[in-house]
């Protein structure tokens, strides 16, 4: 990407660009501009990304187009019921003329990694994501190797009672940043996608849907930073485990949020407070955050779900009786 600055950008205008980022991956998808925000929100707070919809909703088509509009390197992995860990992270080589084992990298070494259809592969595989994930490093042979920088697992999964699907480990879930639910469209949206494929849209040729890169690199790392400078009083932080703890104490929930939940809000907190222009975390910036954060960090007890308790329910409810600092 040529540099589009004659100096270090404001966070002003690193403000503007990312809000640019929308407006182009509009050109592509239609109706998304949430889930668009979201996974800018996991970049600023270098988090990941668990993206939830039935097959057919532009999943993938989004992680591609964001990729793009960042000018960020993006690898795909189809995860299928035999795909194994080295498939995903990489593995040593036998090279014959060298008469020794040489390290092959693994889709995993991108910037976003597009993991579709996380759920369709069996735990061992799910896990082998686990270290790159946490410590953006991948082991092998006793060899450390780090990913590259920024590094986003942006993952897609078929809601769970769908054939071939296998529940994702707690320990898993918990390091996905955000959980974001992408619904089917409402009727004018999908002939608006009707409407665009008949034009000629070809959703594999970005660049010729007019999706232009915005950002880099380098200007996504000084956002990041500026996202850390985001300050939050004691009491934000109290209402954050205030929310926290009460998802522990609810009738209808077996496991509550941990407190590596809890951090994950403040992050989130924190990259949604810097995108609106504010130097400090508000009770609204939470607010904001607690269903994408915390909805997949929440197990419902059997008869809640018997009774057809939704997790998305029981935050909003929690978010109504927690007290909420003046």
């Amino acid at each position: 990407m040529t540099d589009q600055y004659t100096a270090t950008p404001s966070d002003d205008e690193l403000r503007r660009t990312l809000a640019q980022v929308r407006t182009e991956v509009g050109k592509a998808v239609v109706g998304q501009d949430g889930a668009v925000t979201g996974m800018i929100i996991a970049l600023l707070a270098r988090g990941h990304v668990l993206l939830e919809g039935v097959p057919g909703v532009a999943k993938t088509l989004l992680v591609r187009s964001v990729s793009h509009a960042l000018s960020l390197d993006t690898k795909r992995v189809q995860f299928t019921p035999d795909l194994m860990p080295g498939d995903v992270t990489g593995s040593l080589i036998y090279d014959a003329k060298a008469g020794e084992f040489s390290f092959r990298e693994g889709p995993v070494f991108t910037n976003i990694l597009l993991a579709d259809e996380i759920n369709r592969t069996p735990p061992k595989t799910q896990s082998s994501l686990l270290e790159a994930m946490e410590e953006r490093q991948v082991s092998a042979d006793g060899v450390t190797r780090a990913l590259p920088d920024p590094f986003l697992v942006a993952a897609t999964q078929n809601p769970i009672e769908y054939e071939g699907t296998y529940t994702l480990p707690e320990a898993q879930l918990d390091r996905f940043l955000l959980k974001l639910v992408l619904d089917l469209p409402e009727r004018a949206v999908e002939v608006d996608v009707l409407t665009r494929h008949a034009g000629g849209f070809n959703p594999r040729d970005l660049t010729a849907a007019g999706v232009t890169p915005v950002l880099g690199a380098a200007e996504l790392t000084q956002a990041q930073r500026a996202v850390a400078r985001v300050q939050a009083s004691p009491d934000v932080l109290g209402y954050i485990v205030d929310l926290a703890r009460a998802t522990r104490q609810s009738p209808s929930v077996k496991l509550g949020v941990s407190p590596r939940g809890s951090t994950a809000l403040l992050a989130a907190s924190k990259a949604w407070a810097w995108l609106n222009g504010s130097p400090g975390i508000t009770p609204d910036h939470v607010q904001a955050m607690v269903l994408p954060v915390l909805r997949h960090r929440i197990q419902l007890r059997p008869e809640a779900e018997l009774e057809g308790v939704s997790v998305d329910a029981i935050l909003r409810s929690i978010l109504t009786q927690v007290r909420v600092p003046i």
